[in-house]
Protein backbone atom coordinates (compact mmCIF):
# COMPACT_ATOMS: atom_id res chain seq x y z
CA UNK A 1 0.00 0.00 0.00
CA UNK A 2 2.68 2.46 0.64
CA UNK A 3 4.90 1.98 -1.89
CA UNK A 4 1.68 2.18 -4.39
CA UNK A 5 0.69 5.29 -2.79
CA UNK A 6 5.18 6.46 -3.10
CA UNK A 7 4.46 5.47 -7.08
CA UNK A 8 1.22 7.39 -7.45
CA UNK A 9 3.16 10.55 -6.20
CA UNK A 10 5.94 10.18 -8.41
CA UNK A 11 4.31 9.94 -11.08
CA UNK A 12 2.58 13.52 -10.49
CA UNK A 13 5.58 14.90 -9.64
CA UNK A 14 6.90 13.32 -13.28
CA UNK A 15 4.10 15.26 -15.27
CA UNK A 16 1.69 17.78 -14.83
CA UNK A 17 -2.26 16.68 -14.72
CA UNK A 18 -3.87 20.16 -15.82
CA UNK A 19 -0.62 21.03 -18.95
CA UNK A 20 0.90 17.38 -19.09
CA UNK A 21 4.42 19.30 -19.12
CA UNK A 22 6.69 17.42 -17.47
CA UNK A 23 9.21 20.54 -16.35
CA UNK A 24 8.21 20.42 -12.89
CA UNK A 25 10.03 22.76 -10.88
CA UNK A 26 10.74 22.12 -6.40
CA UNK A 27 10.81 25.79 -4.96
CA UNK A 28 12.36 25.16 -1.54
CA UNK A 29 12.00 28.86 -0.45
CA UNK A 30 8.19 28.17 -0.28
CA UNK A 31 8.17 24.29 0.36
CA UNK A 32 6.21 24.33 -3.06
CA UNK A 33 6.09 22.07 -6.08
CA UNK A 34 5.39 24.09 -9.47
CA UNK A 35 4.94 23.32 -12.93
CA UNK A 36 7.43 25.22 -15.30
CA UNK A 37 4.98 25.65 -18.02
CA UNK A 38 1.75 27.09 -16.62
CA UNK A 39 2.86 27.72 -12.77
CA UNK A 40 0.12 25.40 -11.26
CA UNK A 41 1.41 24.86 -7.88
CA UNK A 42 1.04 20.75 -7.69
CA UNK A 43 1.95 20.57 -4.19
CA UNK A 44 2.74 23.38 -0.90
CA UNK A 45 4.18 20.33 1.33
CA UNK A 46 7.19 19.65 -0.34
CA UNK A 47 10.44 18.77 2.56
CA UNK A 48 13.85 19.84 2.01
CA UNK A 49 15.96 16.84 1.99
CA UNK A 50 18.90 18.48 2.08
CA UNK A 51 21.79 17.17 4.17
CA UNK A 52 21.18 17.70 8.35
CA UNK A 53 22.84 20.56 9.29
CA UNK A 54 21.47 20.31 13.31
CA UNK A 55 24.74 20.08 15.72
CA UNK A 56 24.45 18.42 19.21
CA UNK A 57 28.31 19.59 20.13
CA UNK A 58 30.99 22.19 19.34
CA UNK A 59 32.80 19.63 17.10
CA UNK A 60 29.80 18.80 15.08
CA UNK A 61 28.90 22.90 14.89
CA UNK A 62 32.24 23.63 13.28
CA UNK A 63 32.09 20.52 10.88
CA UNK A 64 28.86 21.52 9.55
CA UNK A 65 29.16 25.38 9.55
CA UNK A 66 27.84 26.65 6.08
CA UNK A 67 28.37 30.35 6.64
CA UNK A 68 31.12 32.66 8.25
CA UNK A 69 30.25 36.04 9.97
CA UNK A 70 27.15 38.16 8.60
CA UNK A 71 27.70 40.85 6.18
CA UNK A 72 26.93 44.26 7.75
CA UNK A 73 27.83 47.79 6.08
CA UNK A 74 29.44 48.91 9.07
CA UNK A 75 32.85 47.79 7.46
CA UNK A 76 34.62 48.46 4.52
CA UNK A 77 34.62 45.57 2.80
CA UNK A 78 30.85 44.18 4.21
CA UNK A 79 32.82 42.02 6.63
CA UNK A 80 33.69 39.24 3.46
CA UNK A 81 37.45 39.27 3.95
CA UNK A 82 39.48 36.96 5.78
CA UNK A 83 41.49 38.28 8.38
CA UNK A 84 44.63 36.26 9.81
CA UNK A 85 44.01 36.14 14.05
CA UNK A 86 46.89 37.81 16.40
CA UNK A 87 46.70 33.97 18.27
CA UNK A 88 49.67 32.31 17.00
CA UNK A 89 47.93 28.91 16.32
CA UNK A 90 47.13 26.78 13.40
CA UNK A 91 43.37 25.38 12.52
CA UNK A 92 43.71 22.42 14.47
CA UNK A 93 44.54 24.96 17.62
CA UNK A 94 48.31 23.87 17.95
CA UNK A 95 50.88 26.66 18.61
CA UNK A 96 52.71 27.81 15.43
CA UNK A 97 56.86 26.96 15.86
CA UNK A 98 58.73 29.65 16.70
CA UNK A 99 60.62 29.59 13.15
CA UNK A 100 57.43 30.32 11.35
CA UNK A 101 56.30 33.10 13.53
CA UNK A 102 58.32 35.74 11.55
CA UNK A 103 56.67 34.38 8.45
CA UNK A 104 52.96 35.28 10.19
CA UNK A 105 53.75 38.16 11.00
CA UNK A 106 54.81 39.34 7.69
CA UNK A 107 51.89 37.83 6.11
CA UNK A 108 49.30 39.24 8.65
CA UNK A 109 50.93 42.81 8.19
CA UNK A 110 50.24 42.41 3.70
CA UNK A 111 46.70 40.82 4.73
CA UNK A 112 45.67 44.43 6.34
CA UNK A 113 47.44 46.36 3.70
CA UNK A 114 45.88 44.93 0.97
CA UNK A 115 42.30 44.82 2.76
CA UNK A 116 42.40 48.98 1.63
CA UNK A 117 42.92 48.74 -2.19
CA UNK A 118 41.90 51.98 -3.64
CA UNK A 119 41.15 55.70 -2.21
CA UNK A 120 37.30 54.77 -2.00
CA UNK A 121 38.35 52.13 0.42
CA UNK A 122 40.16 53.59 2.14
CA UNK A 123 37.75 57.02 2.64
CA UNK A 124 35.10 53.95 3.82
CA UNK A 125 37.39 52.60 6.34
CA UNK A 126 38.07 55.86 8.18
CA UNK A 127 34.95 57.00 7.71
CA UNK A 128 33.22 53.46 9.19
CA UNK A 129 35.35 53.81 12.23
CA UNK A 130 34.50 56.98 13.09
CA UNK A 131 30.86 55.85 13.08
CA UNK A 132 31.07 53.29 15.31
CA UNK A 133 33.01 55.38 17.77
CA UNK A 134 30.55 57.92 17.78
CA UNK A 135 27.53 55.06 18.17
CA UNK A 136 29.36 53.37 20.60
CA UNK A 137 29.56 56.98 22.68
CA UNK A 138 26.29 57.70 22.15
CA UNK A 139 24.95 53.94 22.78
CA UNK A 140 22.95 53.85 19.82
CA UNK A 141 21.71 50.03 18.52
CA UNK A 142 23.02 47.90 15.75
CA UNK A 143 20.11 49.10 13.47
CA UNK A 144 20.76 52.80 14.03
CA UNK A 145 24.71 51.84 12.69
CA UNK A 146 23.61 50.14 9.94
CA UNK A 147 21.28 52.66 8.57
CA UNK A 148 24.11 55.19 8.94
CA UNK A 149 26.43 53.41 7.03
CA UNK A 150 24.21 52.67 4.32
CA UNK A 151 23.66 56.49 4.30
CA UNK A 152 26.92 57.49 4.31
CA UNK A 153 28.12 54.58 1.41
CA UNK A 154 25.43 56.56 -0.53
CA UNK A 155 26.55 60.04 0.02
CA UNK A 156 29.84 58.68 -1.23
CA UNK A 157 28.51 57.51 -4.36
CA UNK A 158 26.88 60.26 -4.84
CA UNK A 159 30.42 62.37 -4.73
CA UNK A 160 28.83 64.04 -2.17
CA UNK A 161 31.64 63.85 0.24
CA UNK A 162 33.87 66.82 -2.02
CA UNK A 163 34.69 69.63 -0.30
CA UNK A 164 33.26 68.36 2.74
CA UNK A 165 34.83 66.46 5.97
CA UNK A 166 34.63 63.52 6.55
CA UNK A 167 33.63 63.70 10.10
CA UNK A 168 31.09 66.10 9.40
CA UNK A 169 29.20 63.74 6.82
CA UNK A 170 29.19 60.61 9.26
CA UNK A 171 27.99 62.61 11.97
CA UNK A 172 24.93 64.03 9.44
CA UNK A 173 24.46 59.80 8.49
CA UNK A 174 24.39 59.20 12.49
CA UNK A 175 21.71 62.06 13.06
CA UNK A 176 19.48 61.19 10.09
CA UNK A 177 19.37 57.50 10.68
CA UNK A 178 18.52 58.17 14.32
CA UNK A 179 15.39 60.26 13.49
CA UNK A 180 14.83 57.39 10.53
CA UNK A 181 15.02 54.47 12.91
CA UNK A 182 12.76 56.47 15.64
CA UNK A 183 15.91 56.38 17.89
CA UNK A 184 15.94 60.76 18.04
CA UNK A 185 18.89 62.10 19.58
CA UNK A 186 19.58 66.00 19.61
CA UNK A 187 22.15 67.98 17.17
CA UNK A 188 23.67 69.15 20.51
CA UNK A 189 23.96 65.17 21.51
CA UNK A 190 25.75 64.78 17.92
CA UNK A 191 28.09 67.54 18.06
CA UNK A 192 29.00 66.38 21.81
CA UNK A 193 30.57 63.30 20.60
CA UNK A 194 31.98 64.46 17.00
CA UNK A 195 35.06 66.68 16.10
CA UNK A 196 33.21 69.17 14.41
CA UNK A 197 30.25 71.72 15.44
CA UNK A 198 26.86 71.58 15.90
CA UNK A 199 26.20 74.02 13.13
CA UNK A 200 28.40 72.03 9.99
CA UNK A 201 26.53 69.12 11.01
CA UNK A 202 23.19 70.51 10.78
CA UNK A 203 24.12 72.40 7.00
CA UNK A 204 25.33 68.66 6.01
CA UNK A 205 22.49 67.08 6.95
CA UNK A 206 20.08 69.74 5.13
CA UNK A 207 22.38 69.08 2.09
CA UNK A 208 22.10 65.38 2.39
CA UNK A 209 18.42 65.21 2.80
CA UNK A 210 18.18 67.08 -0.41
CA UNK A 211 20.37 65.32 -2.59
CA UNK A 212 19.41 61.58 -1.43
CA UNK A 213 15.83 62.67 -1.17
CA UNK A 214 15.36 61.36 2.17
CA UNK A 215 11.79 61.34 3.63
CA UNK A 216 12.25 61.91 7.46
CA UNK A 217 9.59 63.01 9.39
CA UNK A 218 9.85 65.49 12.50
CA UNK A 219 10.80 64.20 15.77
CA UNK A 220 7.75 63.96 18.35
CA UNK A 221 7.88 64.49 21.69
CA UNK A 222 6.85 61.38 22.86
CA UNK A 223 10.03 59.59 21.30
CA UNK A 224 12.35 61.54 23.63
CA UNK A 225 10.18 60.75 26.98
CA UNK A 226 11.13 56.66 27.77
CA UNK A 227 14.75 58.09 27.67
CA UNK A 228 14.76 61.16 29.96
CA UNK A 229 12.50 58.99 32.14
CA UNK A 230 14.94 56.37 32.25
CA UNK A 231 17.72 59.37 32.84
CA UNK A 232 15.60 60.73 35.83
CA UNK A 233 14.94 57.77 37.26
CA UNK A 234 11.04 58.53 37.50
CA UNK A 235 8.27 55.66 37.62
CA UNK A 236 6.17 53.61 34.52
CA UNK A 237 3.24 55.91 36.17
CA UNK A 238 5.50 59.29 35.26
CA UNK A 239 6.38 57.85 32.02
CA UNK A 240 2.11 57.53 31.44
CA UNK A 241 1.26 60.51 32.93
CA UNK A 242 3.29 62.40 30.88
CA UNK A 243 2.55 61.01 27.57
CA UNK A 244 -1.07 61.55 28.22
CA UNK A 245 -0.16 65.52 28.95
CA UNK A 246 1.25 65.62 25.53
CA UNK A 247 -1.52 63.64 23.73
CA UNK A 248 -3.80 66.64 24.83
CA UNK A 249 -0.95 68.96 23.91
CA UNK A 250 -0.42 67.36 20.29
CA UNK A 251 -4.62 67.56 20.05
CA UNK A 252 -5.07 71.38 20.82
CA UNK A 253 -1.57 71.79 18.84
CA UNK A 254 0.67 73.36 21.38
CA UNK A 255 3.74 71.23 20.23
CA UNK A 256 3.79 72.47 16.87
CA UNK A 257 6.80 75.11 15.80
CA UNK A 258 8.36 73.99 19.70
CA UNK A 259 11.31 72.46 20.15
CA UNK A 260 10.04 68.91 20.90
CA UNK A 261 12.74 68.25 24.03
CA UNK A 262 11.27 71.76 25.65
CA UNK A 263 8.19 70.01 25.62
CA UNK A 264 8.89 66.43 26.85
CA UNK A 265 10.99 67.99 29.47
CA UNK A 266 7.77 70.29 30.16
CA UNK A 267 5.46 67.55 30.18
CA UNK A 268 8.36 65.52 32.44
CA UNK A 269 8.21 68.03 35.08
CA UNK A 270 4.02 68.56 34.99
CA UNK A 271 3.99 64.74 35.71
CA UNK A 272 6.73 64.24 38.33
CA UNK A 273 4.62 66.53 40.36
CA UNK A 274 1.43 65.32 39.99
CA UNK A 275 2.47 61.86 40.43
CA UNK A 276 4.60 63.12 44.07
CA UNK A 277 7.96 61.82 42.05
CA UNK A 278 8.85 65.65 41.64
CA UNK A 279 12.37 66.65 40.03
CA UNK A 280 13.47 69.88 40.12
CA UNK A 281 13.59 72.13 36.38
CA UNK A 282 17.79 72.11 36.71
CA UNK A 283 17.65 68.28 36.71
CA UNK A 284 14.85 67.97 33.97
CA UNK A 285 16.63 70.67 32.00
CA UNK A 286 20.09 68.93 32.73
CA UNK A 287 18.34 65.84 30.88
CA UNK A 288 16.68 67.42 28.27
CA UNK A 289 19.49 69.17 26.85
CA UNK A 290 17.71 72.35 27.31
CA UNK A 291 17.42 75.54 29.69
CA UNK A 292 15.39 75.96 32.65
CA UNK A 293 13.72 79.05 30.94
CA UNK A 294 12.67 76.91 27.97
CA UNK A 295 11.07 74.46 31.06
CA UNK A 296 9.26 77.33 32.68
CA UNK A 297 7.86 78.76 29.13
CA UNK A 298 6.45 75.51 27.73
CA UNK A 299 5.48 74.19 31.73
CA UNK A 300 3.25 77.74 31.63
CA UNK A 301 1.83 76.97 28.06
CA UNK A 302 0.82 73.51 28.99
CA UNK A 303 -0.66 74.35 32.55
CA UNK A 304 -2.61 76.75 31.34
CA UNK A 305 -4.19 75.68 27.87
CA UNK A 306 -4.83 72.42 29.23
CA UNK A 307 -6.07 73.18 32.23
CA UNK A 308 -3.64 71.83 34.89
CA UNK A 309 -3.85 72.88 38.07
CA UNK A 310 -0.97 72.14 40.40
CA UNK A 311 0.22 73.68 43.32
CA UNK A 312 3.71 74.57 43.28
CA UNK A 313 5.67 72.96 46.39
CA UNK A 314 8.52 75.00 46.75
Amino acid sequence: MVDKKKKIEEEEIRKCPYCGSTHIVKDYDHGELVCDECGSVLSDRIIDQGPEWRAFDMEQGEKRARTGAPMTYTLHDKGLSTDIGWKNKDSYGKSIPTKNRAQLYRLRKWQRRIRVSNATERNLSFALQELDRMSASLNLPKNVRETAAMIYRKAVNKNLIRGRSIEGVVAAALYGACRQCEVPRTLDEIASCSRVGRKEIGRTYRFMTRELKLKLMPTKPQDYIPRFICALKLSGETQNEALKILQDATEKELTSGRGPTGVAAAAIYIASIITNERRTQREVADVAGVTEVTIRNRYKELTEKLGINIEEQV
